[in-house]
């Protein structure tokens, strides 16, 4: 089994840093985005497993990464949206758009590692990594 690949998209460096080295101690390889057009860029390249993505960053939002994500069908990945946002209104359309999981900032380290690992289980228990149902 190869190493899991997450993506950060965020565009705090501090909360990247702290993710980075949260991740990495619990195995995963890390890929980071400071904006939304480049997370789309390093999607397209990379091909990471999950992907946690801010919605607010500049040049492009979270919410229109998460639409061309899914509606353009560059990554079956799943998508666990950690940002400020606490609307209902924000929440309920990012799991509407295809968001897996959301989660609120400020946040727990160990909630947000925990459901990463279960999305990355259930990834494995429906035939594979993310990377080998991707289009081609």
């Amino acid at each position: 089994m190869h190493t899991r690949r997450i993506l950060i998209a965020d565009d705090d460096p501090l909360l990247r840093a702290l993710l980075v080295h949260r991740l990495s101690a619990d195995g995963y390889e890390t890929l980071n985005a400071e904006n939304g057009s480049q997370a789309l860029t390093v999607i397209a390249e990379q091909k990471p497993d999950l992907i946690v993505l801010d919605a607010l960053m500049p040049v492009m939002d979270g919410f229109e990464v998460l639409r061309r994500i899914k509606a353009g069908g560059l990554s079956d990945a799943p998508v666990i949206m950690l940002t400020a946002l606490k609307r209902e209104q924000d929440i309920v359309g990012a799991l509407q758009l295809g968001a897996a999981d959301y989660l609120v900032k400020p946040f727990i380290p160990d909630e947000l590692g925990e459901r990463i690992r279960r999305l990355l289980q259930s990834v494995d228990l429906a035939g594979g990594d993310a990377r080998d149902r991707r289009p081609a």
